[in-house]
């Protein structure tokens, strides 16, 4: 019996990379799997069925249960869609993990309104549209008297949440708000016994081997890996494990956001008050500008 067994699991992005990951994880360990992912480029352009497929096939062929979804995330329509379809072949709906993304990344001073708009369409809206069709069922269910043990994991990202990235500000607005979207979320679920956190990976993706610098530096690593007989630190592989255990019914966690690479695993936490100044009247610009730095 693996941890799953008898779950539903809804994956976006799950096509490649870390998602599809997750997706084999989940079907190893007994979920059914829904395989979404629309099969677009790395900056969103242009669909194809075939990487959802072919996840949803290799699932089945190793004797798991699994079917592929194309919906876009990034519309209303599309992630009520592939909610419904989780429900209608599976019968329930346990456990969404967000994934999908993209990037369109540029310089603020130069970006265009599309590079904006289509980033944070994706990632942002993609992650709250699906929360909010998987939530309106949860909460649905709860009310029934079938109190759910269900779990969301979102992604998140360094860039965003705690090194901010030069030419991200669309991919980092967008991941900052995913990390205090997960925080909402976990306070307004929890009564209908859905947990919600959020990961923020490292790992060899389509993504980040598009990266300058960073692209460069994963794939040396895996090379030196494969040479050597070795860990792959960025291998994708590596981040799934964690969220398995997010999902599962051993977790308790809810509100978190995680950073995750290769052995490592952070907790992270937000804003906080690191100095506090304080006047008995009205400010003062002068008093502020000798009290404040």
């Amino acid at each position: 019996m693996g941890a799953f067994e008898g779950k539903v699991a809804v994956v976006t992005g799950a096509g490649r990379g870390i998602g599809r990951e997750h997706a084999l994880l989940f079907a190893k360990e007994g979920a059914s799997v829904v395989v979404n992912d629309l099969g677009g480029s790395n900056t969103g352009d242009g669909a194809d069925a075939v990487p959802a497929q072919e996840v949803a096939n290799e699932i089945i062929a190793a004797g798991g249960k699994a079917v592929a979804n194309t919906d876009n995330i990034a519309t209303w329509s599309g992630a009520q869609n592939l909610i419904a379809q989780a429900i209608s072949e599976f019968g329930s709906l346990d456990v969404v993990v967000n994934n999908a993304g993209i990037l369109r990344d540029a310089f603020i001073a130069g970006m265009e309104e599309s590079q904006w708009d289509s980033v944070v369409a994706v990632h942002l809206k993609g992650h709250a549209a699906v929360l909010h069709h998987a939530a309106a069922y949860w909460k649905e269910q709860s009310k029934a008297g079938n109190q759910p043990d269900a779990a969301v994991i979102n992604t998140a990202s360094a860039s965003g949440v705690t090194v901010p990235n030069a030419g991200q500000g669309n991919y980092g607005a967008a991941k900052a708000g995913i990390a205090a979207l997960t925080q909402v979320a976990a306070e307004e679920l929890g009564r209908y016994g859905v947990r919600v956190n959020a990961i923020a990976p490292i790992a060899r993706t389509r993504l980040t081997l598009a990266t300058p610098g960073m692209g460069d530096m994963m794939a040396a690593e895996a090379q030196d890996a494969e040479a050597e007989g070795g860990f792959d630190a960025f291998s994708p592989a590596n981040i799934s494990p964690l969220v398995a255990y997010l999902a599962s019914e051993k977790c308790a966690i809810t509100g978190k956001v995680f950073a995750v690479q290769g052995g490592a695993i952070s907790e992270l936490a937000g804003w906080h008050d690191v100095k506090t100044i304080e006047a008995d009247g009205p400010w003062l610009i002068d008093d502020i500008a000798s009290r404040l730095p």
